[in-house]
């Protein structure tokens, strides 16, 4: 933060599709002055003409919308393909970190709490070159920050709560001091917590996996040889403890997975036992199937009855089968696996698909409120 403060940055977020196009609503992108890219909008196309739009933001210090539209064939203002079939707003912020409620001062408080967020951005898609407010509301439902009056604030709490309720972002049209402006509410959950058992030489590359997806990654191992940070990437924790010492050392909320893969059976025995009285939405065991049904039996002759509702939620063997044999093959296969569980989609090729792959939750713009 301190090094982006020495220089000019804006923000670019995708705030509307229609159609086809490689990244949805919420994608954000960070610009540096110095012609930097931190995430990404799109799949590489769009990202030359926004650093270039960016600049004149930043020059002019004015939010501006700029829109992507490869629906028609004969335009010809983007000399860039996009490869996709899709219309695409996005809009640019010039970041000013004097002020506290900056959109970057946002986007860090979110990431500083594990809970679910709304972020509220408005822009003006009838009047894009009238005055484009950007990121005015941040609400972490304890709390909420506003760059808007009291009473303009107030006309968002229905549709705040809306959002929480239905646990995805919308879109909608208000009518604000005479002006037609369109609202994305961005329903943002935390990264997901990704917790494994075991410091092997195996999960090296499933951590380093974890970490270009943005995954917050622990690592516990009862082994001190083995629990040594120095061994994994820069953002992974490691925690050296005993199997009965890591339930109670560890956070879970709704977005945690548990990996257990320490190869040794007692610990990874030990550590499911102590498991099934959190609520994980993931719990995965590396090995055989016998090597389960064999924990299983144990936990039931020492009182521990596993439901059948909690069974749902313990992959045995985990991963998806896609023939993985080397140690980047298996992390690739966990990983996707989990991606899958927690998206709640089915692990299928997508040329199957016989509907396009963002149908079931587009986000269309609602009427006009005022």
């Amino acid at each position: 933060m301190a090094q982006l403060r020495k220089s000019s940055v804006a923000l670019a977020t995708v705030v509307h599709v229609e159609g086809s196009a490689y990244r949805r609503e919420g994608a954000r992108m960070l610009i540096g002055d110095n012609g930097q890219l931190t995430g990404a909008i799109s799949g590489g196309c769009l990202e030359g003409e926004t650093l270039r739009k960016a600049m004149l933001v930043m020059q002019h210090k004015k939010t501006m919308l700029v829109t992507f539209d490869s629906m028609d064939d004969d335009d010809s203002t983007l000399s860039i393909g996009l490869g996709c079939n899709g219309v695409v707003q996005i809009l640019i912020e010039p970041v000013d970190f004097s002020d506290e409620k900056n959109p970057v001062e946002f986007l860090k408080k979110i990431s500083e709490r594990r809970q679910e967020a709304i972020l509220i951005t408005l822009f003006a898609m009838d009047d894009k070159r009238g005055l484009q407010p950007g990121t005015v509301i941040l609400n972490t439902r304890a709390e909420q920050f506003s760059n808007l009056s009291f009473y303009i604030a107030e006309l968002f709490t229905t549709i705040i709560g809306e959002a929480y309720q239905k646990k995805h972002s919308l879109i909608k049209k208000f009518k604000i001091e005479d002006r037609h402006l369109t609202a994305f509410i961005d329903y943002i959950v935390p990264p997901v917590s990704l917790i494994v058992a075991g410091g092997g030489n195996d999960v090296i590359p499933l951590v380093n996996m974890a970490q270009i997806l943005g995954w917050k990654t622990t690592i516990v191992d009862g082994r001190p040889a083995y629990a040594k940070a120095a061994r994994f990437a820069s953002t992974c924790s490691v925690l050296n403890l005993e199997a009965s010492k890591v339930a109670e050392n560890m956070h879970f909320d709704q977005w945690t997975v548990f990996l257990l893969m320490s190869h040794n059976y007692k610990y990874d025995l030990a550590v499911l036992g102590s498991l099934l009285q959190k609520n994980i939405s993931y719990i995965g065991i590396l090995g055989p199937k016998k090597k389960y049904e064999q924990m299983l039996r144990e936990l039931s002759e020492n009182g521990i009855n596993v439901s059948s509702e909690k069974q749902s939620h313990i992959f045995s063997p985990m991963g998806l089968n896609i023939g993985a044999e080397s140690p980047e093959e298996i992390a690739l296969s966990i990983v996707s696996e989990i991606q899958s569980v927690l998206s709640a989609k089915d692990a299928l090729p997508l040329r199957n698909l016989e509907n396009p792959m963002h149908q079931a939750d587009r986000i269309s713009i609602e009427k006009i409120s005022s």
